[in-house]
């Protein structure tokens, strides 16, 4: 990947001057005089602004303003890190986004994928649209209240800033056609448990006059994977007045061969017909292929191996027949889904913790990112691990430890293979540049902020959050979820 140097900022300060006090008109009417106290201090307005505005000549006060600046920048809150005091709370900076905007359910959502659509690719045109699904998380006793929404965002005007710019009249009459009031529609779908984890993925049918089809595959704290068809609930979006029969919100398949709940799952990018892997917290990873018909059809027979709970799962972006999974037992295992032993062919140990999320970069196809529970995320090159004794002696390319509080989501840039998106339980939804390189010691630290790396782009302050992902067709846009809602 590229290497970008770290870019300094400078801070241009402009010393405050004191002006010169008004001089009455002279028109000829006497008036009273009235004392000065300042007359035994100054004898003329050239000495006043000699001495500033405090009474100070400016050489002495500036030096000393400068170092209280310092001294504040030293200070600088950062998210996930500091601690906000009773009654406090964190305001974004309009000024440093291009699109802000979020959206409360009634029930938490905490896992969430976005769709594909056919609005175009690296569209940058205002107002956006943007399709997603997701799965709730009901309180305990409301289970029956849970439901997959399908969803379509639309009139997500950017960022006003005109009321910080003088803008000509053109400028605003072109700002108005990208603005909109934000739009929400959804298409829900019952479910009877709360999801763990939802993915979604959109396939063309072996019948090539098909338009293509969109399935989820959800897993539900029950330990059932539903798989459903929503195109009928995307395409009524844009087409008013079409009815969603109730046989079209049923699940085209209801696995059951997990005996405890999971959070891993993934869609293959690769096998064309549809290929599903599940994984749960007895440690076992279930292959499920779409077969002739459109009959879903799981393997009897597991993938074994790991020696605790399955914590995510990728597919390989560029190999068909295999795959990596992450475990609370520590190790990231590789595997080739052809082997009859089902067993993996590659197992590494990542960290001491619970290895809770995994990306596989799909530009740079021999990196795998990995985030841990104690909030280190690392990234791999998989050329080390060509076979068990590379394995056992490989060592990241890159390491963070920023994050204080576990990785809850780690996902590569669609097209920028140096560029990540890291969520973590601090409350930060972070973006990273990978490509920033070290010039020296100094510049381990970013604009003189102890223990904030160079690589470290944004942070984004988000309650609770647990999922972020990229949207492939808009560029640098992101979406998160957690207990406060979508941002």
């Amino acid at each position: 990947m590229a290497k970008r140097p770290v870019e300094e900022s400078e801070n241009h300060r402009i010393p405050l001057k004191a002006g010169g006090r008004p001089i009455p008109p002279d028109n000829g009417i006497e008036t009273g005089h009235f004392e000065d106290e300042f007359d035994d201090e100054f004898e003329s307005e050239d000495e006043i602004l000699e001495a500033g505005v405090d009474g100070r000549p400016d050489e002495e006060r500036e030096p000393e303003e400068m170092r209280d600046a310092i001294d504040m920048d030293q200070k600088t809150f950062i998210p996930g890190r500091d601690r906000l005091a009773a009654g406090e709370s964190l305001t974004p900076d309009t000024s440093t986004y291009e699109l802000l905007h979020n959206l409360t359910t009634t029930w938490p959502c905490l896992s969430f994928d976005i769709v594909p659509d056919q609005l175009g690719a690296s569209r940058k045109a205002y107002p956006a649209s943007l399709y997603a699904v997701a799965g709730t998380q009901a309180e305990s006793g409301k289970a029956n209240q849970n439901e997959l929404m399908v969803m379509k965002l639309s009139g997500l005007s950017r960022i006003d800033r005109r009321r910080d710019h003088d803008d000509s009249d053109s400028d605003e009459d072109d700002d108005e056609d990208e603005s909109a009031d934000p739009i929400l529609e959804t298409k829900s779908i019952p479910l009877s448990s709360t999801t763990n984890r939802i993915r979604a993925r959109e396939y063309q049918p072996q019948n090539a006059s098909r338009p293509p089809i969109t399935y989820t595959a959800t897993l539900l704290e029950n330990s059932d994977v539903l798989i459903h068809d929503v195109t009928p609930q995307l395409t009524s979006f844009n087409n008013p007045g079409t009815m969603i029969t109730p046989q079209q919100t049923k699940p085209v398949a209801t696995l059951k061969m997990h005996k405890t709940e999971g959070y891993a799952v993934d869609w293959s990018p690769l096998v064309p017909q549809g290929k599903l892997l599940t994984g749960d917290n007895d440690g076992k990873i279930f292959a499920t292929t779409c077969t002739e018909g459109g009959k879903w059809t799981p393997d009897n027979r597991p993938f074994t191996g790991h020696q605790s709970s399955v914590e995510d799962i990728q597919w390989s972006p560029s190999e068909r027949n295999v795959f990596a999974s992450a475990s609370s037992d520590g190790t990231v295992k590789v595997w080739d889904a052809r082997s009859e032993a089902h067993a993996p062919a590659v197992s590494v140990r990542v960290s001491d913790t619970d290895v809770n999320v995994i990306s596989w970069s799909r530009q740079t196809t021999h990196l795998l990112a990995s985030g841990a529970d104690d909030g280190q995320w690392a990234v791999w090159d998989l050329r080390q691990w060509k076979d068990q004794t590379l394995a056992s002696q490989a060592k990241s390319v890159a390491s963070f430890n920023f994050h204080k509080e576990q990785i809850t989501s780690i996902e590569w840039h669609p097209t920028d293979d140096s560029i990540m998106a890291i969520a973590a339980g601090d409350n930060t939804l972070t973006l990273w540049d990978l490509a920033v390189e070290l010039d020296d010691e100094e510049s381990r630290d970013s604009v003189g902020v102890q223990g904030v790396p160079p690589q470290l782009l944004f942070i984004h302050y988000m309650e609770m959050v647990k999922e972020c992902h990229w949207h492939p067709q808009i560029p640098g846009c992101v979406m998160g979820t957690g207990e406060g809602g979508f941002e």
